[in-house]
């Protein structure tokens, strides 16, 4: 199976450039991502880490009346 997919891959011109920018694509997302956790406010950390643990309010908590 693989012997056909990689005979088919190779008669196509120009397939060499798609693993460069696939590369290319998750370096730069890569990078962005740790740029971003090193500039982000330290109090953000835990705010977000706790969310997922947060209650949501209920309407009767919220002073809505569910009817």
């Amino acid at each position: 199976m693989l012997k056909f997919i990689k005979h088919h891959m190779d008669t196509i011109a120009g397939i060499g450039i798609y693993p460069v920018i696939s590369f290319l694509i998750f370096f730069l997302f890569f990078i962005a991502v740790l740029l971003w956790v090193r500039k982000v406010s330290r109090a953000h950390i835990p705010h977000m880490a706790s969310l997922p643990l947060m209650e949501e309010p209920t309407k009767t908590e919220t002073g809505s009346h569910a009817y």
